[in-house]
């Protein structure tokens, strides 16, 4: 009993003592890139992923349970972490929603699920996405934070096509510590996220 107690924590250790490769990335790389880009002169500065936030509406939400049953299974697969239902804040007659029906879900994710995340969104569900041709870089929201949708959620290899109830968007959001749009776009750029090339000010000046 006591050598199957000392194998499991030995397991455990071995699980939590393994680095995403994108957390490796951040410290073996990207903060001495932008220490030199931006001059910091102290390495707390150097702004760094703090969460990213999954959400997925359900349009049929409030009807249809198994719709928002499939939905929380999905982001639970995608992200390995169960979400939270969202439900309305109020009636809105136009799209007949009477308030706290579920219309959607999220999750945050932090830490290791952070890293590994984005880590599986830019090697592998960004690359399938159909006539993908880079994210853009104006989607920034004057705070250091960067906003962007997902149409399908099958670009995702967790996914199996042919279990889905229906085919449905995603809104992501990475927070980032950065003081200004500037520094959270070669922080995304460093990490490997696919930004679309941002124009110098001179090529601003001859446009």
């Amino acid at each position: 009993m006591a050598k199957k107690i000392q194998n499991h924590s030995n397991v455990t250790k071995t699980k939590s003592s393994i680095v995403p490769r994108l957390r490796s990335l951040y410290s073996e790389r990207v903060t001495s890139s932008l220490m030199k880009r931006f001059e910091y002169s102290n390495m707390m500065n150097v702004p760094k992923l703090l969460s990213i936030s999954i959400n997925m509406g359900i349009g049929d939400g409030k009807t249809n349970s198994k719709a928002i049953d499939s939905a929380i299974n999905e982001l639970t697969l995608i992200t390995g972490q169960k979400p939270v239902v969202t439900l309305s804040k109020k009636d809105i007659s136009n799209f007949k929603i009477r308030k706290s029906w579920p219309v959607g879900c999220k999750v945050t994710l932090r830490s290791s699920k952070m890293y590994e995340f984005l880590d599986r969104l830019i090697a592998v569900a960004l690359p399938r996405t159909r006539d993908f041709r880079g994210l853009s870089f104006k989607s920034f929201d004057g705070y250091g934070n960067y906003n962007f949708g997902i149409q399908e959620q099958i670009i995702f290899t967790e996914i199996d096509y042919d279990k889905i109830e229906s085919i449905n968007g995603m809104n992501v959001t990475i927070v980032t510590s950065a003081k200004s749009d500037d520094e959270a776009y070669w922080l995304l750029t460093e990490m490997g996220l696919p930004l679309r090339k941002k124009p110098s000010k001179k090529e601003k000046e001859i446009a």
